[in-house]
């Protein structure tokens, strides 16, 4: 029945817009305002032409303003799903259990604030064998947000109801003897634009300040099924751009007198902090890969559609993906593990094996660098330390040259503008984005204005030279198991965002004049390979122990 009336529903709207069109008999669109149009798309049509256009464009008018009265809430999706596999990948679908290194002999610190900067391995080993409850040290996690949060603008909003909740089923679970996973018990953070039942759910700006939605998104719910505990919901920038929100800008825990970059700001500038253990960011382009860049944190871009998006904020359906912002390459990896995986709601959504052994062998992997991003950086620069601890521990480096004239950053944006520009249209129409506090030319309110003039076909055009991009990436990227890159270069990162490739960023030297340890980014040459980045991560991480490094201001 519920079909049934939808389809009269469509039916009656779809008559009531040909009556409108019939309807039509003065002009609001004149041939003078139709040559004035073609500058702005790069077009030029005869008199005649436009002529026979005028009465199509009006009717064209008037079906836009109908549609406009939809208003369409953010959480409708896109039916016209991205999906990154070519024909020609082949995957390996089969789960393989993980074994998870959880050690016996941790002990709780003389100074308890030292537990701010335990791996999820030592606190899950705490929890497990009962030095200290999911409650305590949700409690401990909790105050440390109080005392700093508003140092480093990095909380929007704290959930101690919900996360006392939590403890309390963590640690009976823990008392009976159940473990679900390394993150029983263990607090964490999520971005403010997941709906969790009972919060707001901010996006970082006044126009949704107070935004309440009665939804649980799947990447909490999956936190929860692992018995994780939620603890604050974090800053980032507004609508997902920078790190620039109602409150003030988040605050990079190296150096005050800078951002922590965005748009995932809050998530990696309180894990870094110490502030909590692991936390949730997102990104479309850039928005895991720049914070941790600059903050010092370890965070995992996944392959596009590893995790549902469901439950939060949509603002470029064919690029966003979610990920976990970590202190180590094994916490990130033991996050992804109990986040991953597709629901029948995100459409885009698969499900595939993650098999992770963090004993991964580094001889027996294909790994390159990007000759064109990293021969022409100095000689004591970090990437070519990097590329030198890798080489003295036996792997074998090749030399690539990482494709970079295929004007991916052209396309990436125009993507993103015309798919973030419909996902936030009734703001833009309303006049509420006024209200943002971002206001200048290259920020989201301009930003949607200007996209409303991209014409659906070179959107279209766009989309499909994407994929000649992916067809031409493919066997170039897939050659290799790792690739190594700047973190902040531009082509690697927009090229990666949209061929859907993972990638993890993590520090890459020593912290030094009150700035946060430069970083490296290891590039999957194949769609899936999380397991293998993160492993990789991993041992590099043992071989220079920069993730060990901690901002002094907060370690006290």
């Amino acid at each position: 029945m519920q079909n049934i009336s939808s389809l009269l529903k469509i039916i009656v709207c779809f008559s009531s817009f040909l009556l409108l069109k019939s309807t039509i008999s003065a002009q609001n669109i004149s041939e003078n305002e139709i040559i004035m149009a073609e500058k702005m798309y790069d077009l030029h049509f005869t008199d005649a032409k436009r002529d026979s256009m005028v009465n199509q464009l009006n009717a064209n008018l008037k079906f836009y303003q109908y549609l406009h009265g939809y208003n369409l809430p953010n959480n409708v999706p896109l039916p016209n799903w991205f999906d990154p596999v070519l024909p020609a990948m082949t995957f390996n679908t089969k789960q393989q259990p993980i074994n998870w290194n959880i050690p016996s002999g941790v002990a709780m610190p003389a100074d308890t604030n030292q537990l701010a900067f335990y791996s999820i391995a030592q606190l899950s080993s705490l929890l497990k064998y009962h030095l200290i409850t999911s409650v305590q040290l949700s409690r401990f996690f909790i105050n440390r947000l109080k005392k700093y949060g508003d140092t480093l603008h990095c909380v929007i909003s704290l959930t101690e109801q919900i996360a006392m909740e939590q403890a309390k089923r963590a640690d009976a679970a823990f008392a009976k003897g159940i473990f679900k996973s390394p993150l029983q018990g263990i607090p964490y953070g999520l971005k403010d634009l997941f709906s969790v039942k009972g919060t707001r759910t901010t996006y970082g700006t006044p126009p949704f300040k107070d935004q309440v939605i009665d939804e649980d998104a799947f990447v909490y719910q999956q936190l929860e099924k692992a018995g994780a505990v939620l603890i604050a919901k974090l800053s980032m920038g507004e609508l997902a751009m920078d790190d620039i929100w109602f409150g003030g800008q988040t605050k990079n825990p190296w150096n005050l007198q800078q951002g922590s970059n965005g748009s995932s700001a809050g998530s990696a500038s309180a894990t870094v902090a110490g502030l909590l253990p692991f936390a949730i960011g997102t990104e479309t382009y850039g928005s895991i890969v720049a914070p941790s860049a600059v903050c010092g944190a370890t965070g995992l871009r996944p392959t596009f559609g590893r995790i549902a998006r469901t439950g939060g904020m949509n603002l470029a359906w064919t690029s966003d993906r979610i990920g976990p912002i970590c202190r180590n390459a094994e916490d990130a990896a033991m996050v992804f593990a109990s986040i991953h995986g597709s629901d029948v709601h995100d459409r885009a959504s698969r499900t595939m094996p993650f098999n992770y052994k963090g004993n991964i062998d580094l001889k027996n992997l294909k790994v390159a660098y990007a000759k064109n991003y990293i021969d022409t950086l100095p000689d004591n620069s970090p990437e070519k330390a990097v590329i030198k601890t890798l080489k003295d521990a036996g792997v074998k480096v090749m030399v690539f040259d990482f494709p970079s004239n295929l004007h991916t950053n052209d396309l990436l944006t125009t993507i993103w503008a015309a798919e973030s520009a419909a996902a936030f249209d009734p703001l833009t129409r309303s006049g509420k984005d006024s209200q943002m506090v971002q206001q200048w030319q290259s920020r989201y309110p301009n930003f949607f204005r200007t996209a409303r003039f991209i014409p659906a076909v070179e959107y279209l055009t766009v989309c499909r030279l994407r994929y000649m991009v992916m067809q031409e990436a493919f066997p170039l990227l897939s050659q290799y198991d790792i690739i190594i890159v700047p973190s902040m270069s531009e082509e690697p990162m927009a090229l990666t965002c949209l061929t859907g490739n993972p990638c993890i960023t993590l520090p890459a030297g020593i912290a030094a004049g009150g700035s946060a340890p430069p970083s490296i980014t290891f590039i999957g040459g194949k769609l899936y390979s999380e397991a293998i980045i993160a492993a990789f991560a991993k041992k590099f991480q043992e071989l220079t122990h920069y993730e060990q490094q901690h901002p002094p201001m907060f370690t006290k």
